[in-house]
């Protein structure tokens, strides 16, 4: 049970979910207690732990006290669920311009993610210090790259050969290791976080040089493991939000059903808040908005149908509709995790890319905002501030002109405690004054 320290606002508390969905049922029974007439329930993303979960919290909410009505007597909940700081990307606001202080040199694991790794997989000690090992050694030789492949599919939970029976297994985990190396190398160099010309070209021998391997490759060997624990918090965030947070929210609009229920999630977080809503009964209507901050999962989510393939729809089809109120999904230009390493690792998950282009049809929500939704409205932050955003439905905000700061590879992903977006939410919500 969390008790508010470090938060300006309140009343306050935690949900905290472990890997599974689970409750602390502490937690559960705080929040229930709460003096409150709406809710805002925020998930954080990938890239955080408890203290800068809190630490978010904390700057996003400050702006309410200032927005609402006076009728409306705010609670605020917190949602912490098991994923882990990346000590080598930077947080604005949060960490100081320029300074990364426990940031290595090169591919190099330094002390901060190392130690989350080994929180966020406590029983592979032996294969992170090993991958650690191969990263600061940097060797040129293929098979350094082929033993540290085989050590990320391992940590990822992986095969390196597929069964029938087994679930379909990203190419990101079973191609081959050195074109994958390549392959998110470059995309380190289009984000800026490698000089442009860092990459060699591939030679019609094949992906390196015969018996060597270019070293600057060793840079897309660390984004592949970084890669391996964003496929596992992306499968978490889901399950914490149907078997989890979704179940909670219920089990809590039937003890009080005039609460109203306002869900924001940033990054993985969208994707937790977004797939709580599986567990909304029919007919319901406590969920009165639903905000998503640079949400980390498909721009064709929502849709009944998918353009490259009309026979299915989106993973959370039609699912708008248990909102009351509407879906507000805030995209920015700015954000390069999502539009360089989101697209790439949604093409490397074993699909064929052949009937739209690599953007259209692995893009991110965060990027640029609902696709293939009839009557989703798209509007500039400006004009959703002045206007308001629709009653109901989906809606598309290009918050760029305020999620603009970040250095590489993540660019503007993080970089959302604006009071601009709490006044989105709170305009989403109808609790304005």
């Amino acid at each position: 049970m969390a008790d508010g320290g470090g938060i300006r606002v309140g009343p306050y508390a935690e949900l905290t979910f472990d890997a599974e969905g689970d409750p602390d049922r502490a937690a559960q029974a705080e929040v229930a207690r709460m003096e409150a007439t709406d809710l805002l329930v925020f998930a954080h993303g990938w890239n955080s732990d408890r203290s800068a979960a809190t630490r978010l919290y904390d700057r996003f909410f400050a702006p309410f006290p200032g927005l609402v009505g006076s009728g409306v007597r705010l609670g605020y909940v917190g949602v912490v669920w098991p994923s882990m700081r990346f000590a080598d990307e930077p947080i604005p606001d949060f960490d100081h311009p320029g300074v990364r202080p426990e940031r290595a040199a090169g591919p190099e694991l330094d002390p901060g993610t190392r130690r989350a790794l080994g929180v966020f997989w406590p029983s592979r000690g032996p294969e992170l210090d090993r991958a650690a090992e191969l990263l600061a050694a940097r060797e040129e030789s293929a098979a350094a790259f082929i033993e540290f492949g085989a050590l990320v599919r391992e940590l990822a939970g992986v095969d390196a050969v597929p069964t029938a029976t087994a679930p379909p297994v990203p190419a990101l985990f079973t191609e081959d290791v050195l074109e994958v190396c390549r392959e998110l190398t470059s995309a380190l160099a289009r984000t800026g976080a490698l000089p442009a010309g860092a990459v060699p070209a591939q030679g019609p021998a094949g992906p390196v040089p015969a018996g060597g391997a270019p070293r600057v490759l060793w840079n897309g060997a660390k984004e592949l493991l970084r890669q391996a624990a964003y496929y596992q918090m992306k499968k978490r965030a889901g399950v914490v939000g149907e078997r989890g947070l979704g179940p909670v929210l219920a089990e809590l609009a039937e003890r009080r059903p005039a609460l109203r229920v306002h869900l924001i999630g940033h990054s993985f977080g969208a994707r937790v808040v977004s797939f709580s809503l599986r567990a909304v009964p029919d007919g319901a209507r406590y969920v009165k908005s639903l905000t998503l901050l640079q949400g980390a999962f498909s721009h064709y989510a929502f849709a009944d149908r998918l353009p490259h393939d009309k026979g299915r729809g989106g993973a959370l089809r039609g699912l708008q509709r248990r909102v009351d109120g509407p879906v507000v999904a805030c995209h920015s230009p700015h954000d390069t995790s999502l539009k360089v390493f989101y697209p790439l690792a949604s093409r490397m998950a074993g699909d064929s890319a052949a009937l739209l282009g690599l953007d259209e049809r692995w893009g991110a929500i965060g990027h640029d905002g609902v696709r293939a939704v009839p009557g989703a409205r798209r509007l500039g932050l400006d004009a959703a501030l002045r206007d308001g955003v629709p009653a109901a439905g989906c809606v598309s905000v290009d918050a760029g002109s305020v999620v603009r700061r970040g250095g590489p590879p993540a660019g503007a992903h993080s970089d959302i405690c604006h009071a601009e977006l709490a006044r989105l939410v709170v305009s989403a919500g109808r609790i304005g004054r």
